[in-house]
């Protein structure tokens, strides 16, 4: 998976934890800054790989495999956060654009015994859930 699909399936992920319904074009357009037929490209090549379901003006929604693709990423992001602030003493509020960098790392394992440092932390610092390694969110 490429870092700009990731980008995508996280973005997706986000904003359908905001909402019910199925996500708009427009709506990831908007959130990623770009245009809506760049989005509208991307959907395809998602849709064609089994991460999302989409048709055409009637938006989008994650398959299973998207969102534990997207859920894999968010956890990732969550951990370095966690990292960031808490054994490199960054402020929490600096460390979301460094997460976003370290994020795209592909080693589930290095990953994995990144959480098994922390002590599988279920909360990163502004206090949002972090996924566990089978994507289930535990509040």
């Amino acid at each position: 998976m490429t870092l700009s699909e990731e980008n995508y399936l996280k973005t997706i992920y986000h904003l359908t934890t905001v909402s019910e319904a199925e996500v708009s074009t427009n709506a990831i357009a908007e959130k990623m800054e770009t245009k809506a037929s760049s989005v509208t490209d991307m959907l395809k090549k998602l849709a064609d790989k089994d991460w999302i379901h989409y048709k055409k003006y009637q938006g989008v929604s994650l398959t299973e495999k998207g969102q534990l693709a997207a859920k894999m990423i968010v956890r990732k992001h969550r951990l370095w956060e966690v990292f960031l602030v808490e054994k490199l003493n960054f402020p929490w509020d600096e460390v979301h654009d460094i997460a976003e960098q370290l994020e795209h790392i592909k080693s589930e394992q290095l990953i994995n015994k990144l959480a098994n440092f922390l002590g599988n932390p279920t909360k990163d610092p502004h206090g949002d859930a972090i996924p566990d390694q089978d994507g289930n969110i535990i509040d």
